[in-house]
């Protein structure tokens, strides 16, 4: 599933092609994705204006002239692709796809595309093979009302999520920290290559019990959870399964990965002599955790 860089870099790239145009058609070709579709939806699309994007956690808001909020969620497979309505251009907006390419507007339709979405100048297709994925419309008023969003934590970039949040989000909790900074109550967006990465600059192992972290624990990981979104919303996100950036780059920050995925390959970053012995990969609650016991406690 596509993390909070990977959502933020998709999104950018819908807030180019669809932000401040018309939508002058859209067509639903099926009634459900993960869960029903709401009634109406391609007739309450058509005639509104692109007011602009949101991102809460791992959702997108698309903000409408009607009142209403398009949510989307990409769930596992889900991908937006844009075609140019004129030149032979289509982006492939996507966390798992391929680049962009230059098939033309007459090429045909992708397959298992549920929801389109047309402009003036472009196609917007909602394509989702394995239908995890999830759209519905909101009142833009009562978007951090909704189902989805109701009762997630800060956002991990604002200046809401800070040390002091933080350790009382985790006070008292006896699960490990890794899996504390999966819960979407605690900090909103947060995954699994993310939180690996922001625990190894803070020094944290992810098997200290999140109980132990608040106070001067909480002021070294609050930054690094910033700096490590930051810097790959900046890098265009992790090309893990072929991840491509809005823009049809490839995104680049796994390049910059200091543990996650690099079992056995030593830590750049232990003090002292000898060297570093590996890092080592876990399974937490079944997803794998990399982390390097010498730097991490």
């Amino acid at each position: 599933m596509p993390e909070l860089p990977e959502v933020e870099t998709v999104m950018r790239g819908l807030a180019a092609v669809l932000d401040g145009t018309v939508i002058e058609r859209a067509e639903v070709r099926r009634p459900d994705l993960r869960w029903p579709l709401p009634p109406g939806l391609a007739a309450r699309l058509t005639g509104a204006r692109v007011l602009g994007f949101r991102r809460r956690a791992k959702y997108m808001l698309m903000r409408l002239s009607g009142g209403d909020s398009l949510l989307i969620h990409l769930g596992m497979s889900g991908r937006m692709v844009a075609r140019n309505r004129h030149e032979p251009v289509v982006i492939r907006l996507e966390p798992q796809g391929a680049a962009s390419d230059a098939r033309g507007h007459n090429a045909p339709p992708e397959l298992h595309e549920h929801v389109v979405i047309e402009t003036a100048d472009w196609r917007v297709g909602f394509v989702d093979p394995r239908r995890f994925g999830a759209m519905d419309l909101v009142p833009t008023a009562a978007e951090d009302g909704h189902k989805f969003l109701a009762g997630l934590g800060p956002e991990p970039l604002e200046d809401a999520f800070n040390p002091v949040v933080l350790s009382a989000a985790l006070a008292g909790k006896r699960t490990p920290i890794k899996a504390a900074l999966l819960d979407q109550k605690v900090v909103a967006g947060l995954g699994n290559i993310y939180v690996s990465e922001a625990l190894f600059r803070a020094g944290i192992s992810p098997r200290r019990l999140a109980e132990s972290i608040p106070g001067a624990r909480a002021a070294r990981l609050v930054p690094a959870i910033k700096a490590v979104l930051a810097e790959s919303i900046a890098a265009g996100g992790s090309s893990l399964r072929d991840y491509v950036r809005a823009d049809g780059e490839v995104g680049f920050f796994q390049n910059s990965f200091d543990v996650y995925d690099r079992q056995d390959q030593p830590c750049a970053s232990c003090p002292g002599v000898p060297p570093c012995q590996g890092i080592v990969r876990i399974v937490q609650s079944g997803r794998a955790s990399f982390y390097c016991p010498r730097r991490q406690k």
